[in-house]
């Protein structure tokens, strides 16, 4: 018993791999965390490396992943680069049987995701996707009331999330303007909500996407020529759910004054709204409401049990903290927890679905995760 206490308690070394987001949530989210020790980090440019190490007292810095796995304190790696990186650098991680926890969207294509996936299962490494939303406490009051059937049989799903984050049109180009670089409104917010459908609501039967480009080209700062964009800005989904439940999708990163970012919940026996109406911090400013049938929505506090013990001016620290919580869990036990690669496979292959439909324009079957995997 003293031995496993002392194990639970042994702090894990991190090298944390990318630092454009790394370095505003998950370095700071990593030091804040009792478990864990940033003992390395990367950057491609070696001397900005050694730069961002020597500002968080990071011992370690690298320009290579190879060079981070080699290093014996490290048994976790995090990575937050482009998503154009992730399968390899994953996989580095993985063979070495490092524990990972990776950035959506998981990878560029859902072979890529499985084969990982299943690379994890057999080097026993842990692997955690960043699914934040999971973690945020109004979300998951959410949860619970679904659980307990607060609407009743659901009618219909209603998904917007408007936003302005690149209405911009002088905003440079870079790899999120690139489809193949998994670049594009989908990637980066479309694959937080395929996740969470299926934790709220369960698995999709059919799909119909359509995919589309507001702003052709950007100016690249590099060249200071003006390059095309084909990755997507806007995106209108259908789904049908297994249970047969419809569910619209409205996500735009081009929307002056976009409403944000909305789940809204129609049954037989009552409404849940869960809204934030504010462009910058997609934590802090969600509220929830909930009407009976017939009656007017009114607003859900959410109850102390579920709120976070400390609150950050950058909202995504403290949901990032909990992600880590399940990520130091499943390592001290063993076990893959939720979300792991398993949830960023099928959130990945929705995601080529809806690219799919998207080019036929036509309804796509999604097959069932079991029987892709």
């Amino acid at each position: 018993m003293q031995s496993n206490s002392k194990m639970e308690q042994s702090k894990i070394g991190i090298a944390v791999v990318g630092t454009g987001f790394g370095q505003k949530v998950h370095i700071p989210g990593l030091q804040a965390h009792p478990r864990t020790e940033i003992v390395a980090v990367y950057h491609r440019d070696l001397d900005k490396a050694k730069d961002i190490a020597s500002a968080n007292n990071i011992p370690h810095a690298c320009n290579k992943i190879e060079d981070i796995v080699a290093i014996p304190e490290v048994q976790g790696v995090s990575i937050s680069t482009p998503p154009f990186t992730h399968y390899e650098m994953a996989k580095t991680v993985l063979q070495a049987s490092k524990h990972l926890l990776l950035e959506k969207p998981t990878t560029l294509v859902a072979s890529e995701a499985r084969e990982l996936y299943h690379l994890a299962g057999k080097k026993n490494a842990i692997a955690l996707m960043d699914f934040e939303f999971r973690f945020v406490p109004s979300w998951q009051m959410l949860a619970e009331m679904l659980s307990a059937e607060y609407v009743g049989q659901k009618r219909l799903i209603k998904i917007d999330c408007l936003m302005s984050s690149r209405a911009d049109a002088t905003r440079p180009w870079n790899w999120y303007a690139r489809k193949d670089q998994g670049g594009g409104a989908l990637g980066a917010i479309g694959s937080h909500i395929f996740d969470y459908i299926s934790w709220l609501f369960g698995p999709v039967r059919r799909l119909c996407a359509q995919l589309s480009t507001s702003i052709p080209t950007r100016l690249d700062p590099t060249t200071g020529e003006m390059k095309p964009v084909d990755a997507d800005d806007t995106c209108t989904i259908v789904l049908e759910l297994a249970d047969g439940t419809p569910c619209q999708i409205c996500i735009s990163s081009v929307t002056y004054q976009g409403r944000g970012h909305w789940v809204e919940v129609y049954g037989d026996r009552g409404t849940l709204i869960l809204g934030n109406d504010t462009q910058k911090d997609y934590v802090h400013g969600f509220r929830l409401w909930a009407a009976p049938a017939g009656k007017n929505l009114t607003e859900i506090e959410i109850p102390n049990r579920l709120n976070f013990p400390q609150n950050y001016t950058d909202g995504r620290i403290a949901p990032f903290i909990r992600v880590v919580d399940q990520w130091v869990q499943g390592i001290d036990v063993g076990e893959a927890m939720t979300p792991s690669l398993r949830e960023g496979v099928y959130s990945q292959l929705l995601m080529d679905l809806a690219h799919q439909s998207n080019e036929f324009s036509k309804w796509v079957e999604v097959p069932d995760l079991e029987d892709f995997l």
